[in-house]
């Protein structure tokens, strides 16, 4: 039965497990993809232009942003991203999921465009800020520079989970990709996400009639 795709937004402080949980979210279902955004970065060793990121110069960008090709977009720590708009518009149309790792500006931005119906969006808390810190450290690419500014950064992305639609606290791994997958099924079956089912209905109805 056919449906329209959803935009699923996963958003939270860096180190609370978002990436990985977006990860496993794929390994279960191969037919999810994730949003590939623009950035003004540098590119980090391994990331291929396309697949990781799409990466052009600042006048590119804001030219994108000016002419409406931008779905979404923001300043993190002084480079631009942001999601170019077609690519998810065609997703969207032909029912296939676009997974986004964004944070809360660049939710409010897709929840407020003319694809916001079809957005489900999850925010993840870490159990504590001092496991949060401990995660940052634990896993070694950041200097404790960073490390300090990421975790200010922190407490203002937390202060705006009330906008998600759901929350989940990051506690035990495997409990919260459960609860992920859970609402990803669920939310797929939503009747007004599913256009034919009203003709299935009217189908039966006359078949009994």
């Amino acid at each position: 039965m056919q449906r329209s795709g959803l935009l699923i937004i996963i958003s939270s402080p860096s180190g609370a497990g978002k990436t990985t949980l977006a990860r496993r979210l794929m390994e279960w279902d191969p037919t999810l993809r994730f949003s590939v955004s623009a950035t003004t970065r540098p590119p980090r060793p391994g990331e291929i232009d396309g697949q990781h990121y799409y990466f052009i110069d600042r006048d590119t960008f804001r030219s994108m942003v000016a002419e409406g090709q931008m779905l979404e977009h923001a300043e993190v720590f002084g480079n631009l991203y942001g999601t170019p708009r077609r690519p998810v518009e065609q997703a969207t149309a032909d029912g296939r999921d676009t997974l986004f790792d964004v944070d809360w500006q660049g939710g409010q931005q897709i929840r407020a465009s003319a694809l916001g119906p079809h957005v489900v969006s999850v925010f993840i808390l870490p159990p504590s800020l001092t496991e949060l810190e401990r995660r940052l450290r634990t896993r070694g690419q950041d200097s404790a520079e960073v490390i300090a500014r990421r975790m200010r950064q922190s407490r203002d992305e937390i202060s705006h989970w009330a906008e998600y639609d759901y929350v989940l606290i990051n506690d035990d791994l495997e409990a919260t990709e459960a609860n992920l997958k859970a609402i990803l099924t669920a939310e797929r079956l939503r009747r007004e996400r599913r256009p034919t089912l009203g003709p299935f209905v009217r189908e039966l109805m006359e078949e009994a009639a």
